[in-house]
């Protein structure tokens, strides 16, 4: 201080205006941890993104196999219509040759009002897969075209790349974010500085005021300030670690679940393919065959056909499982294109 009053402190020496600046110096320790938890935050959102893509993608995937196979449904209870089409001509024939009775021309109709039925339920359906699948892509009528894609589902690729899965790697940065906050906590324990200076304009009568200063931050009382903190995230982390451990049994488990419904789902629709639909139709066709010849009723070959109707749709109904398995297990655990490049 200068002027007449310097080395006093007891007259008034108002300043007038004031400047400074300051920087302050973070330790090394507290600026890497910094920079990992950021790092890590960057990582947490990016696996979150990916997650939320992934599911999108599965699910528009999931809505186009269930409107292809809708569709397929429908058109082949189209199909028996139109062989009931062809029986009520030849119910008319028997009827106007007398070798009928009048009742017999009733069970056509009969048996075409619970084939409307049922096609109902296949368009109710078929619109709701066209919605859901409308949801996912924006286009307001979506149609499908082309057969359904196969799939094939390998259980050694999907095991080896489990780890790289973003659900997992969400799970990886929030470990690594924890691991920061530890750093950061102990880093607390080394001390920050921070250097200023300040030139003030006072009146006149008065000199003017440089200051030049340096603070420290020293950490004191540690036991109660900074271990406290460091044993908190020290345990944080610790839960972080055995969180992703837990992660990555659960998703494994669940790989190994879905890949032993797709087994089954398999089994089921082979079983339906070579057995089912195969004994129906040959039921069917001896049934109509006796009809035919007079030795059958007409309402017992009107439902072998019904049920022959109701096998095949059936039997679409079980490749629908196998295609939906295989699309949500690769789309699930599989490693889809493009995300590599993110990783």
């Amino acid at each position: 201080m200068t002027g007449p009053d310097a080395g006093t402190f007891n007259r008034d020496n108002f300043t007038m205006a004031r400047i400074g600046i300051s920087q302050q110096f973070v330790n090394p320790a507290k600026r890497r941890a910094r920079a990992a938890r950021a790092s890590a935050d960057i990582g947490i959102a990016e696996a979150s993104a990916r997650v939320e893509e992934r599911d999108v993608r599965l699910q528009t995937a999931l809505a186009w196999v269930d409107l292809y196979y809708a569709e397929r449904r429908r058109a082949q209870i189209t199909l028996l219509d139109a062989s009931l089409r062809d029986l009520q001509s030849t119910v008319s024939a028997r009827l106007a040759s007398g070798s009928a009775r009048p009742s017999q021309a009733l069970e056509p109709d009969q048996l075409r009002a619970q084939v409307n039925d049922r096609r109902s339920e296949l368009a109710a359906d078929v619109a709701k897969a066209r919605a859901k699948l409308a949801r996912f892509t924006g286009d307001p009528n979506p149609e499908v075209a082309g057969p359904s894609p196969v799939l094939q589902v390998d259980r050694s690729t999907l095991l080896a790349g489990v780890a790289a899965l973003p659900s997992l790697r969400a799970a990886d940065a929030q470990t690594i974010a924890a691991d920061a906050d530890t750093e950061l906590a102990r880093a607390d324990k080394r001390p920050d500085w921070k250097v200023s200076a300040s030139y003030g304009r006072r009146e006149p009568n008065y000199g003017d005021l440089v200051s030049v200063g340096v603070s420290i931050d020293l950490p004191f009382f540690s036991r109660r300030r900074q271990d406290p903190k460091i044993a908190a995230a020290t345990s944080e982390a610790a839960r972080s670690r055995y969180e992703r451990t837990a992660a990555e049994r659960e998703v494994l488990a669940a790989l190994e679940g879905d890949l032993a419904d797709h087994l089954m789902h398999h089994q089921r629709l082979e079983n339906a393919r070579n057995t089912l639909v195969p004994l129906t139709k040959q039921r069917a066709e001896l049934d109509m065959a006796s009809y035919a010849a007079g030795r059958l009723d007409l309402g017992s070959a009107l439902l072998s056909s019904l049920a022959l109707a109701e096998a095949e749709i059936d039997a679409l109904a079980r490749e629908a499982e196998v295609a939906r398995d295989a699309v949500r297990i690769n789309f699930t655990y599989g490693l889809i294109a493009g995300e590599g490049d993110s990783q």
